[in-house]
């Protein structure tokens, strides 16, 4: 009865077994390489382009504070305290 699954148990061992683990741990070792250095570079730069913006959108909302203090209330911002 079980003589049919013979064969296919027989090739799917010799070939398609090593190629399946070949693949994972190929993918796995890739994921755990984690980011190459452009890769790092670019969130290096990404994360300074962050920083700026904040410090511009907190110094706007500061000129803002200073000359037209009901401004947050107009636009329907609460304001939360977090802008230092």
């Amino acid at each position: 009865m079980l003589d049919f699954l013979f064969v296919p148990t027989i090739l799917f061992i010799v070939i398609v077994m090593p190629i399946w683990i070949t693949l994972h741990y190929r993918s796995a070792g890739k994921a755990q390489a984690g980011l190459d250095q452009g890769d790092r570079e670019q969130l290096d730069d990404l994360l300074a382009n962050i920083d700026k913006l904040t410090r511009r959108i907190n110094t706007l909302e500061q000129i803002l504070d200073a000359d037209h203090g009901s401004w947050r209330s107009k636009s329907g911002h609460q304001d939360t305290g977090s802008h230092t």
